[in-house]
């Protein structure tokens, strides 16, 4: 790999847990390395509790490992880095604020002038389909229309790395392809690094170019899958391709193999 976006060496973090009035300390990550190469799209899963928002955590620069090294662009992790967007899995719009207003809050924050800020926002709306709404205000948003905006605030921002936890989680299964073949389309036009966390197996598939698989107590990596499958994609096609069909089912071995033990 000629370039590292996002490197874990070794990283353990604890957390405390307590119970009947007792301090116990829990492992979250049990000694993380993983590597993912500029312009990487990798997908990160496993079951609740291995440490997959940790690490994306660790990675924003909102915790910090208590032992390792985590490195983003060859630099530690920290908060409010103009290198680095994250895309919670609630949509996490200002109710104040019209779609447009949301979608340009983060430029606004990074001190972006307004006319370059408005224009940017209009042309990220436009991507996703919601020109004609960018007045509109949360309340007037339907669920799949609040994410869109959340997407095209996440891009709407320079970022060369994303961070996306779980952002279709709640989404029924259209709007989960429809929204996933959305954030291809716009991945494909400048390939930043993406570490896209899910429990949707079909997703991390369709989206990725490898597919890291965790387990928890305490949470590591127990495969690193390369996907295989040419670019452009389409998620609802990828239904039919054998080729699918088979990594998912070596991948899904993997996850049930390693949450049984």
């Amino acid at each position: 790999m000629d370039q590292v976006g996002i490197s874990f060496k070794q990283v353990r973090q604890f957390f405390m847990l307590r119970e009947r009035g007792r301090a116990q300390a829990v492992e979250a990550l049990g000694g993380v390395s993983l590597d993912i190469g500029r312009a990487q799209f990798i997908a990160l899963v496993g079951p609740s509790g291995c440490g997959k928002t940790t690490l994306l955590n660790i990675a924003a620069g909102l915790l910090s490992p208590q032992s390792g090294v985590a490195l983003i662009n060859g630099k530690p992790p920290a908060a409010g880095r103009p290198d680095v967007a994250y895309m919670l899995a609630r949509d996490a719009m200002l109710p104040w604020r019209t779609a447009i207003g949301n979608v340009e809050y983060g430029l606004e924050l990074r001190g972006e002038r307004r006319a370059e800020r408005r224009e940017r926002a209009r042309e990220l709306l436009q991507a996703v389909g919601l020109g004609r709404y960018e007045n509109a205000y949360r309340s007037e948003l339907s669920h799949g229309m609040r994410q869109r905006v959340a997407l095209a605030r996440t891009f709407a921002l320079k970022s060369e790395i994303l961070l996306m936890d779980e952002p279709y989680g709640a989404l029924d299964i259209h709007l989960k392809i429809q929204l996933g073949d959305l954030l291809l389309k716009l991945w494909d036009k400048d390939r930043r690094t993406v570490m896209f966390v899910t429990h949707d197996l079909h997703e991390a598939i369709s989206l990725a170019d490898r597919v890291v698989v965790m387990c928890p107590n305490p949470g590591r990596v127990i495969a690193d899958v390369e996907i295989p499958l040419e670019r452009p994609r389409s998620l609802s096609e990828l239904q039919t391709d054998p080729r699918y069909h088979e990594l998912y089912s070596r991948i899904w071995s993997l996850m049930s193999h390693g949450h049984a033990h």
